[in-house]
Order: structure tokens, then C-alpha cells, then sequence
């Protein structure tokens, strides 16, 4: 017997076409999804290889054209520029070599020396200091230690002929008595001065130490503040003090040895 031709299918066969239709449709957008996401990784990298390509084409086409124009080939006002339908390519190189460039500029100011690294000059050398001069010994000392006046010059009196020869030193016999200046002495004895030391400096003038009671040294070289006597009372005297007399070369008699003190900056008084 021939099929029923107006047979409808039963609710199995729906429901099974159902789902064979709903896993159609699934593996359907699961393909178109998978599409797309290929589609967004591969075209910029495709892209980005084509401008890597395009610039390093340009580059080597540069250089080729360089050295085209260097063997006298090519006229020199034909460069790379010039070649058509090459735009972005040219422009993706030229931003290359920039930046390339910049690097490069950059890399070579960072090996400029700074002014902060330069070494500190070395400091100058300071002058040797000059050795402190010593201070200059006095010209002329004391005859005695002890400062203080008795008889002055050319004072009138009844022990002496005439007047005071020289200036008296009232201090106590024994006193050490000292060489005014350097010299060369010579010892003598006289009624009226006693024992006496006469010291004779390098421009003629004698020294006279009178009335002493002995010597220490008796002849020969001394110098500034030797010890060469003792204070006494010998010759014409009252008690023990040192006469001393000032009296410059060529015989002329003594002087007055206080300014002579005053002027070799020393006051006895």
C-alpha cells in the first residue's frame, strides 16, 4: 500500500529536528566567532610587517640609488623621494630613521664629558714662610744689673780736682760688672781711680771702670755682657760704688755718659 502522502511527522520527529537545527545554528557562531578573533590578531600584524617591509624596501632602495649616483648612473637629483607610488612606505622610513637618529644623537651627547666630572685644579702652591728673623741684640747693656743714680757728670765737689768725670753706680761691693758693648780690655791701677778696667769698643771710644775691688778678666777680647769685674772702693773713694767714665777716640776727654746710654735706648736712672 503507497504511504500516506499527507502524513505529518509526529512530535519525536519535531522535537528531534529541533535540536539538530539548535546545534546547527552553535556550531555556526562558534565558527564565525573564531573567524573574527583570527581576523583582529593577523590583520595588524600583517600591516605591520607590511610597513616594516615598505621601509626597509625604501632604505635598501636609498642606498642602492646612492650608490647608483655614486658610479655616475643616475643623475644626482633622482633619490628615492622621486619614486612613485611609494608614499607610505617612504613616510614610515623617513619616521624610522628619525627616531633612529634621535637615539643615535642622544647616545652620543651621553658620552659628553659633565663639567661636574672635570677634575678640581690642583691648589696652588703656598709660598714657603720665611724664616722669623731673630731679634736684634741691644748695642750697648748696663754696666751693672742695678738701675739708679749717684753722682752725675760734672757735679762739684771736695774729692775731685776739677769736677765729676763720669757718673757713679752706688750698689754694693762685689757687684758683678759687665761689658757694655764688645771690645778689648785692659786693666791698670791709678791713685785716684784705683783698680781700674778700661774697655776699648771697635770705632776708638773707651769705657773707664773705676774703683773696683778686683778683675775677673784682665786683657784680651770680650763681649757685650761678660762679667769682667767686682764692684770696690780702691783710690780716691768713700764707699763701694762703680765710677764710669765715657771717652770717645781722638783724646778729647770724657762726656757725659748719660745721653750716650739714652741714644743706645737705655736709661740708667
Amino acid at each position: 500500500m503507497a504511504p500516506d502522502a499527507d502524513a505529518r511527522p509526529t512530535r519525536a520527529e519535531l522535537r528531534l529536528a529541533a535540536r539538530e537545527q539548535s546545534r546547527a545554528q552553535r556550531r555556526g557562531a562558534a565558527k564565525a566567532a573564531t573567524r573574527t578573533a583570527l581576523l583582529r590578531v593577523a590583520l595588524p600584524s600583517v600591516a605591520a610587517l607590511g610597513v616594516a617591509a615598505a621601509a626597509a624596501v625604501t632604505v635598501q632602495g636609498e642606498a642602492g640609488q646612492q650608490r647608483t649616483q655614486a658610479a655616475g648612473l643616475v643623475p644626482e637629483q633622482a633619490t628615492a623621494a622621486d619614486a612613485p607610488d611609494n608614499a607610505p612606505a617612504r613616510a614610515a622610513a623617513q619616521q624610522a630613521l628619525a627616531v633612529d637618529g634621535a637615539g643615535q644623537a642622544s647616545r652620543g651627547n651621553a658620552r659628553q664629558p659633565l663639567s661636574g666630572d672635570q677634575p678640581a685644579p690642583a691648589p696652588a702652591a703656598q709660598p714657603a714662610a720665611e724664616p722669623t728673623a731673630e731679634p736684634a741684640q741691644p748695642k750697648v747693656v748696663m754696666p751693672v744689673a742695678q738701675h739708679g743714680l749717684g753722682e752725675l757728670f760734672g757735679e762739684a765737689g771736695t774729692h775731685w780736682a776739677n769736677r765729676h768725670t763720669g757718673i757713679d753706680f752706688p750698689v754694693d761691693g762685689g757687684t758683678p760688672v759687665m761689658a757694655v758693648t764688645d771690645g778689648t780690655i785692659r786693666t791698670q791701677w791709678n791713685p785716684s781711680y784705683g783698680y781700674m778696667t778700661i774697655l776699648k769698643m771697635s770705632d776708638g771710644t773707651e769705657a773707664w771702670y773705676c774703683h773696683l775691688r778686683a778683675y775677673k778678666i784682665r786683657k784680651g777680647p770680650v763681649k757685650q755682657g761678660d762679667v769682667i769685674a767686682f764692684v770696690g772702693s780702691s783710690g780716691n773713694s768713700t764707699g763701694p760704688h762703680l765710677h764710669f767714665e765715657i771717652r770717645p777716640s781722638g783724646g778729647s776727654g770724657p762726656v757725659d755718659p748719660l745721653p750716650w746710654f739714652l741714644a743706645n735706648g737705655l736709661d740708667p736712672r
